[in-house]
């Protein structure tokens, strides 16, 4: 799978998986891009398919990522493979709240993003 954009001919449980537990390449030194971005347009797929798993394991995985990345565990990449990819998202301020967490996390703003990642999972469960 290509960061950054999501085979659409995957399987909805596919894709959950890689919401579960995303492939060790996405997120480790070589990987060229934010793990991150991945995940959300995983999550944006799985949410145009209608299912109901997606934004607790977004949520999930991204918290994992955030907790790697506030610890300095790994030399996670912050190169940001598409800037307009928040447009995605028929929910205008999820789609800020992304756009703003992305630019925390390029910044090595690890306070903040945690703020954002907070807002961002009120914002699904509403």
């Amino acid at each position: 799978m290509q960061l950054g954009s999501v085979d659409g001919s995957l399987q909805t449980r596919e894709l959950l998986r890689i919401l579960r537990r995303p492939p060790e390449g996405i997120a480790g030194e070589g990987a060229p891009s934010m793990p991150e971005s991945l995940l959300w347009n995983v999550y944006l797929e799985l949410r145009r398919r209608g299912e109901p798993q997606a934004g607790p394991y977004f949520i999930a995985s991204l918290r994992s990522l955030h907790r790697r990345r506030r610890l300095g565990a790994a030399a996670l990449p912050v190169n940001d493979p598409d800037p307009g990819e928040h447009r995605l998202v028929d929910d205008a301020l999820l789609g800020e709240l992304w756009r703003a967490y992305k630019r925390c996390i390029q910044s090595r703003r690890t306070g903040p993003a945690a703020q954002l990642l907070r807002d961002i999972e009120d914002q699904l469960q509403s």
